[in-house]
């Protein structure tokens, strides 16, 4: 069976995160803040696929008829967006992807409609094209769509100057710049150091208030903010959490909290330690993809709102 009937790609995965460079060997695109998609389009269908394979289209009714704008079958590997004041939301889509009922869904894509961003094709015309160079792929690319609107675009891309468009990210508050080796091939679920990005993040100062110990011997530091003699509960994070780090948290048997936030019944509560987290900057002021980067003892408690 062809790649196209087996409708079972693993999506190639970015290995490395780092500083903006300019390299003329390599090109350089935005990084939206989606949803990762691989979408399998002929002139009878379109069908949706996540990263886990799990089909879409059916939380996504307005992209149904995008199978229409191409011009042979392909297979496009891309980004679903939801734009907000031209901005991708990431939390509209994933608000999206958690309703159920039919109803609810068609209002949704109708006050917000989702689009469909392609960035690289795996296939086309009956041809498995992964081992060709990335330039190749986006002649083909090119070639597979017929038209673009509003449900469905090609992704713009620069040569040379990846800080520059980088530049261009900071200052329109978008998630980053992805870079890519122009002889880059697609190797499926690997992680490539062919691709890099360069994420825009930020850092906070917040409260850790205490602990869950997870699974495969994890911890998830209790995050809180302090405004007007109380705490505030503001989530919590893990990545970057060490074993060490808990030895060095001292113990309280009360929690900081009037009422326990939902989740945490199993804590082990700490004394108040202030701590600096970086995260991915979004609309909701809510932490993203935070990762703790240590303890700080040059800030008191009582300045951290």
């Amino acid at each position: 069976m062809s790649l196209f009937q087996n409708k079972n790609v693993k999506p190639m995965l970015i290995k490395n995160k780092q500083p903006a460079f300019n390299d003329e060997n390599w090109i350089y695109e935005l990084k939206l803040d989606g949803c990762r998609c691989i979408a399998y389009l002929d002139i009878n269908e379109t069908d949706l696929r996540n990263k886990r394979d799990l089909s879409l289209i059916q939380k996504f009714p307005e992209l149904v008829d995008i199978n229409k704008l191409i011009s042979k079958r392909c297979i496009l590997d891309g980004e679903l967006i939801i734009l907000r004041n031209g901005v991708p939301d990431f939390y509209e889509l994933q608000r999206r992807t958690l309703l159920a009922d039919p109803f609810k869904i068609r209002l949704a894509a109708a006050q917000l409609p989702a689009s469909f961003v392609a960035y690289d094709c795996l296939f086309i015309d009956d041809r498995d094209i992964t081992k060709l160079p990335l330039m190749e792929r986006k002649e083909c690319l090119n070639s597979a769509l017929r038209l673009e609107d509003s449900r469905i675009a090609i992704s713009r891309y620069i040569e040379k100057n990846g800080i520059g468009l980088y530049q261009l990210a900071e200052e329109r508050q978008l998630e980053g710049v992805v870079a890519k080796r122009k002889d880059s091939l697609y190797f499926q679920g690997k992680r490539s150091s062919d691709w890099i990005k360069f994420k825009r993040l930020l850092d906070d100062d917040y409260i850790v208030v205490g602990y869950i110990r997870k699974q495969d011997n994890r911890y998830s530091l209790i995050l809180a903010k302090y405004k007007s003699g109380n705490f505030i509960y503001k989530g919590h994070v893990t990545a970057g959490v060490t074993i060490e780090t808990i030895r060095n948290m001292p113990t309280i048997k009360k929690a900081p909290f009037t009422l326990l936030p939902v989740g945490n019944d199993e804590a082990v509560w700490t004394k108040p330690l202030v701590c600096t987290i970086e995260y991915m900057p979004n609309t909701k002021k809510v932490l993203r993809e935070a990762v703790f980067k240590g303890i700080r003892t040059d800030i008191d408690i009582i300045d951290v709102e």
